[in-house]
Order: C-alpha cells, then structure tokens, then sequence
C-alpha cells in the first residue's frame, strides 16, 4: 500500500513538472495537439499508478517522450507558418457583416443553439449585435460588435486618457503580498496598515486588497467591498 502511494506522489510531480513546462494555458485555450499531448499524458500516467507491477519508469519515460515531442512541435509551428496552420486549422468567420453563415456552421459541427451559448459567453445576448464573429483554432469565439455598439472610448470623444495602472494584489485572504510591493512607489506596508485601521480594519479582516495608483479596493470577508484613496501623507 505504503509502495503504490509513493508510486503516486512521483508520477502526478513529474507529471505536474512537464504540464507546468509545456506553458501556462487553459485547458479551454490548448490547440487541437496540444489537447491530445495532454489527455494522452494523463492516461499514461495512470498506467503505473494503478498497477504496482509495473515499474514507475515505464509511466516517466513516456511523458517525458511526449514532452519532447510538444517542444519539436511547438519549435516547428513557431518556424513555419504553412505547418501551425496544418497543424492547428485556421479562424473562420461565422457570422459576416452581422448575417450568420448556416453552410459554415454545418461545416463546423455547430447548431444555431451553439452559437448563441458562445455568443452569450462572451457577452452578447442578440446576434443583431455583432458584425463579425470568428471561431478561433482553440476553438472560442472571438465577437467585433457593431459600431453603435461598441463600448465607447477616450478616441471617440477626442479626450486624451492617462495611462492605466495595473493593479497589484496587496493583500489576499489575510496574507500581506510583500513581493508584489516592489512595482508600487510611496506605498508599503505601514501605509497600507494604517490606512486599513482607518477603515476599521485588521489584516485578517481583509479578503483581498489591490492598489491601483492611489485608488485601493478593499473586500472584507465580513461586509460590503470599497474603493478608497491612500489618505496624503504628513506634510504633503
């Protein structure tokens, strides 16, 4: 029993070690190979960890084979153009000029049903609102709405807008992210401190705090969330 289950521990880290290499991505965002490296990674994996007679090593070697292969792959598809398109397919338009295209979908597999619920996902309840949507090689939907129904911007009214902050994570779940402090001039953690006892609050009080400029939004575990701004320091 005590065998099988560091038979386990060893094959999900070398397991979790080679996905963590291939890169970070979703499992909704992998390409089509990407995909099948992944669940055929996992039913090889499981292999050794079901039957102690195997050798571990049998479970390894594999998935480490395979994540060779992703990385030839990859090498290729990132030199050659002609090759990713074979290997990942191309986008398709499936809704043009705000008609939607029947032949196309029927070529893709996908009902009137399908595209709405991909529509809705990204936000657009009525299909007389978009103009062009495109199915991409990951297979998610990217929307360009129509013009008197895109989100207006700074460009549209001639206004010329600042620069936007990042926002950088402070505080989360009680636990002060002093590595993240790095990036943030004027603020540290005495500051943040006081600020919170401002509001009435401990560290352990807070759920998440994130600083964005001089703007801070605070969401307790207990109570409604807010935005503040950092009080001016003495003698500024």
């Amino acid at each position: 029993m005590l065998n099988l289950f560091v038979r386990c521990i060893v094959i999900y880290f070398f397991l979790l070690v080679a996905m963590r290499l291939m890169g970070k991505r979703q499992l909704g965002e992998l390409q089509p190979f990407e995909f099948a490296i992944t669940l055929v990674a996992s039913d090889l994996a499981c292999i050794p960890m079901s039957d102690p007679t195997i050798p571990v090593v049998y479970g390894i070697i594999p998935v480490f084979t395979l994540f060779v292969v992703h990385i030839i792959i990859t090498k290729l598809a990132s030199g050659s153009l002609r090759f990713r398109k074979l290997l990942n397919g191309k986008p398709i338009v499936v809704i043009e000029r705000g008609n939607l295209l029947p032949d196309v979908l029927k070529e893709l597999n996908m009902n009137i049903d399908d595209l709405l619920e991909a529509l809705r996902a990204g936000g657009y309840f009525d299909p007389g609102e978009v103009e062009y949507a495109i199915i991409e090689t990951n297979g998610t939907m990217t929307v360009l709405p129509k013009s008197q129904f895109r989100p207006l911007t700074p460009a549209d009214i001639s206004v010329e807008a600042e620069p936007a902050d990042m926002p950088v994570t402070v505080v989360m779940e009680g636990n002060f992210m002093g590595a993240n402090m790095k990036g943030l001039q004027e603020v540290d953690k005495k500051r943040v401190l006081r600020l919170l006892d401002g509001l009435g609050m401990r560290q352990s009080d807070v759920l998440l705090l994130l600083v964005t400029g001089n703007k801070v939004f605070v969401q307790p575990y207990v109570g409604d969330s807010m935005t503040v701004s950092f009080p001016a320091e003495d003698g500024k």
